[in-house]
């Protein structure tokens, strides 16, 4: 590739990246209602994990994942199932117990390495990685393309996410009433459900 078209595709790539990163999505509702039960400090594991996750799942793309998914489409419907699946059951911990990753009763926001697994399943980062790697073409080969595309994310998707981090630790003491609270948590779990729309539309046709 020319560097002309380089420098004209780079563009392209942020702002994909940036719009795809700032608009709500399961990653963003989670990280607002982690932000507002645990503050900005206790959720950067989780921020690095999502920055992280996307970076590792663009990589696979490039590597050949995307078109294992074109050749095996039992394969997709598979993913957008446990996704469902998934995502109702975090939806359910928000909006009953108003943390997320709870077991044996701790409380504690979710992990590094559970919010870089969690970008499997996630319908959203599938649809940006996938886009951005066959669409935005920083460079000829695939693999190279994928990861440049991953490092954009990285830099581009970080500071955004951590955005919605910060908004929710603003919240915290509007929220410190238990009943606010609880309400809160309610409508990030209905939020958190309703950004499956799409999954759930294709799986009913």
């Amino acid at each position: 590739m020319f560097p002309a078209e380089l420098l004209s595709a780079v563009p392209a790539g942020i702002l994909f990246a940036l719009v795809t990163s700032i608009t709500p999505g399961p990653n963003n509702t989670m990280l607002l209602a982690s932000g507002v039960n645990f503050g900005f400090r206790r959720t950067l594991p989780h921020l690095f994990g999502i920055s992280a996750g996307v970076v590792v799942l663009i990589s696979a793309v490039g590597l050949g994942l995307g078109q294992a998914f074109q050749r095996i489409p039992v394969l997709h419907t598979v993913l957008e199932t446990a996704s469902v699946l998934y995502l109702l059951y975090l939806a359910y911990k928000i909006g009953t117990s108003g943390e997320m990753a709870v077991r044996n009763g701790e409380r504690r926001p979710m992990r590094f390495h559970e919010a870089l697994a969690f970008q499997w399943i996630n319908p959203k980062a599938w649809m940006m990685v996938l886009t951005a790697a066959t669409t935005i073409h920083l460079t000829d080969g695939f693999m190279l393309n994928a990861l440049l595309m991953g490092a954009v994310f990285y830099v581009v998707g970080f500071p955004c996410i951590c955005l919605w981090a910060a908004f929710g630790t603003a919240m915290r003491r509007a929220l410190s009433d238990p009943k606010r609270l609880r309400l809160f948590n309610v409508v990030m779990a209905l939020l958190l459900v309703a950004s499956m729309y799409p999954v759930f539309l294709k799986l009913i046709h």
